[in-house]
């Protein structure tokens, strides 16, 4: 099975080899080396996200969606490992960037809120996970929550980057506007949620069916890819949503967090 890039208008090539129908072949041997990585930039998100960068001069490059290992070890040999969704575009720069919310008692998460500075070395290996990287090649209508919008983000940031013309969409849930990661760079493509708080005259509550409707109602000629990033809890809701507004089962992906 073979993949077209549709609507591109940069340098980027999508891969042309599926492991899978509908899963992307991953690179094994990048998937299986450690490489290290030099933080370099820290950015408050919220008070609750911070995004970290980082230089990975060996970095083999990665699709939206997809995600890396993440090592820490302690001076007396402790070692941590996590597994976190790349939040950057794949402009084959060197640098990635993760988005980590400060967990409370992570102590991988606590220790890049709390302890990290530019300059750390980690060590990290991927891009892992085929099945929910989206090459830019099909219209994609992104439903996350909280962190679960981290590799959507990186979609909508390729989406841009190469002016594709493909359509995209993406419905957020956050608590309130001041935890709505990625606020500042959200655009006309976005349509945020929140349950706990809102501005004067923005409803207040959980993801619903209405507002998919609009969304699935301007779905272009032969639907929407749908992709689902969050927690458990959810992943569920918004699939049921997706299920029951129409959307094919089979062309719904889901990540989950938790």
């Amino acid at each position: 099975m073979t993949e077209t890039a549709a609507h591109t208008t940069g340098s980027f090539t999508p891969p042309t080899r599926f492991a899978v129908p509908g899963r992307i072949e991953v690179d094994g041997a990048a998937a299986g080396t450690w490489q290290t990585a030099t933080l370099t930039e820290i950015r408050r998100e919220t008070h609750r996200a911070s995004t970290f960068r980082f230089a990975v001069p060996g970095w083999a490059g990665h699709l939206p969606g997809q995600h890396l290992m993440l090592r820490l070890t302690a001076e007396d040999g402790y070692v941590a490992q996590r597994h976190y969704s790349l939040a950057s575009a794949p402009d084959d720069s060197g640098h990635i960037e993760l988005t980590l919310d400060h967990v409370e008692d992570g102590e991988v998460s606590g220790w890049f809120h709390t302890v990290a500075r530019p300059g750390d070395r980690i060590e990290v290996r991927g891009p892992l996970s085929g099945f929910f990287a989206w090459p830019g090649d099909r219209p994609a209508l992104l439903l996350g929550a909280g962190s679960g919008v981290v590799p959507l983000m990186s979609m909508v940031r390729h989406h841009r980057a190469l002016g594709l013309t493909v359509p995209l969409r993406l419905l957020v849930s956050a608590r309130t506007p001041g935890e709505l990661i990625y606020a500042r760079e959200l655009g006309t493509e976005t349509t945020p949620v929140f349950t706990r708080g809102a501005p004067a005259g923005t409803p207040v509550g959980r993801m619903t069916t209405a507002h998919l409707a609009p969304l699935l109602a301007e779905a272009p000629a032969g639907g929407w890819e749908a992709y689902v990033c969050g927690s458990n809890s959810f992943a569920e809701h918004a699939s049921r949503l997706l299920v029951a507004a129409g959307q094919p089962v089979d062309r719904i992906r889901i990540e989950r967090f938790g």
